[in-house]
C-alpha cells in the first residue's frame, strides 16, 4: 500500500463526519407542528362519558400524550431527529385512537376501540414499552390495568 491510501482513508471519512455533522446541524430547523389544540374538541370522550377522575389521571399520564390532540413535549423533543420520531409515534397514535375524537367515531368503532383499549392494556401492549422507558409514571401497574379494563367495559355497557 503506497502512502497515497493510507492518507486517503482518514480524509474520506473525515469528509463524512462533516457532512454528517453539517446534516445534523441543518434538519435542526426543521420543525415538525406540535399536536396542541387550544381548547377541548367536543367530541372528547369526558364530555360524552363518564370518566372517573383516577381514570382520568390514568389516561392523562399513560395514554393522552399519543391519543389525544394534547401532547406534553419534554426537552429532547426539541432535538431532531428525535423530534420527528416523535411526532411521526404521535400521528401513528392518533390514527389508531384520538380520545379527543372519540365521540365523533360511529358507535360501532367506539366499540371496537373499547374492546381494542382493553385487550392492549391487559395484554401490556400498552403503553408502549419506548414511552415508558422515559416516561416512569406511564408504566400501568396491574391494579392500574384492572381500573381500565374495568372502566372500559363499564363504557361498553353504557353504549
Amino acid at each position: 500500500m503506497n502512502n497515497r491510501s493510507k492518507n486517503s482513508k482518514p480524509a474520506a471519512i473525515k469528509r463524512i463526519l462533516w457532512v454528517l455533522a453539517v446534516l445534523l446541524i441543518l434538519i435542526q430547523f426543521y420543525r415538525p407542528a406540535r399536536n396542541i389544540a387550544e381548547k377541548q374538541d367536543a367530541n372528547a370522550i369526558e364530555l360524552h362519558y363518564n370518566v372517573p377522575q383516577h381514570v382520568g389521571a390514568l389516561l392523562r399520564t399513560s395514554c393522552y400524550d399519543c391519543h389525544s390532540n394534547n401532547t406534553r413535549y419534554p426537552w429532547y423533543s426539541n432535538i431532531q431527529p428525535v423530534a420527528s420520531w416523535l411526532n411521526s409515534h404521535i400521528n401513528d397514535g392518533k390514527r389508531h385512537l384520538n380520545f379527543d375524537e372519540f365521540n365523533a367515531y360511529p358507535v360501532e368503532k367506539q366499540k371496537k376501540k373499547l374492546k381494542q383499549i382493553a385487550e392492549t392494556v391487559k395484554d401490556g401492549e400498552m403503553p408502549l414499552s419506548s414511552y415508558t422507558l422515559v416516561h416512569h409514571n406511564a408504566k400501568l401497574t396491574e391494579a392500574d390495568k384492572k381500573t381500565l379494563i374495568d372502566w372500559v367495559d363499564a363504557v361498553a355497557k353504557s353504549q
